[in-house]
């Protein structure tokens, strides 16, 4: 009887000892998954602004895990120092490869920034014309055209009306993004506007014969229209 005991005793404390050691086996290679597969990736240690920029010190290296991760996050910091940003970068957010930019892009050629099936048309503005000179790209305008009086008609008046509303700005003068310290304000003469293809003899044909005016959208969205 005493050896049934010892035996079926024996035979529970080795199911014991084999859950235990199968349960410990388990999670050793749950965690011994996870860390051969955490990678390097290169994350922002504070904000860093359109434009901006990137230094090393703004950046830090941490590890995370490789499933799911971004194809183009960028792995070290040397292939992100020295380059600018081409939308603003979060605190803690990875920094993906197509979000900076070399130096050369910065200005990048207008073509790029035109939508498909948009032109590129430029206007020639004084300091009134052109908002005292506030107007910047990415900012939106209505194009007002100032037509005279036909000669010999004394009792009519300059009529101004809307020729074109909403209308995208792509750059003031040479200068294609917002004026900041990398890029100085500078005066213009010039605006190019992103037009319809069958708005741009309207606008050419505006500018050459008659006067044109600029008037400014503004960039604050209503609480209502964000909700």
């Amino acid at each position: 009887m005493r050896s049934k005991i010892i035996f079926i005793a024996a035979l529970i404390m080795g199911l014991v000892t084999t859950f235990l050691f199968f349960n410990y086996m388990k999670q050793y290679d749950q965690t011994a998954t996870v860390s051969e597969n955490m990678v390097e990736v290169v994350v922002a240690k504070q904000q860093i602004q359109r434009n901006q920029q990137i230094q090393s010190g703004m950046l830090e290296v941490k590890m995370v895990p490789s499933l799911g991760l971004h194809p183009q996050s960028m792995k070290s910091i040397k292939d992100a120092e020295g380059k600018f940003a081409d939308a603003s970068i979060e605190t803690g957010e990875i920094l993906l490869s197509h979000r900076v930019k070399a130096s050369k892009d910065e200005a990048a050629v207008v073509a790029k920034k035109i939508k498909n099936g948009y032109r590129a048309v430029s206007v020639g503005v004084n300091i009134v014309q052109s908002v005292s000179n506030l107007i910047e790209p990415d900012d939106y305008v209505d194009v007002l055209v100032t037509i005279p009086p036909k000669e010999g008609n004394d009792k009519q008046i300059d009529a101004s009306t809307v020729l074109l509303s909403n209308v995208h700005v792509l750059a003031v003068g040479r200068r294609m993004v917002e004026s900041d310290a990398e890029h100085p304000y500078a005066e213009y003469a010039t605006v190019t506007l992103e037009a319809k293809p069958e708005d741009v003899p309207k606008l050419v044909n505006a500018a050459d014969r008659f006067k044109i005016g600029l008037a400014l959208y503004s960039r604050i969205v209503p609480d209502a229209a964000k909700k």
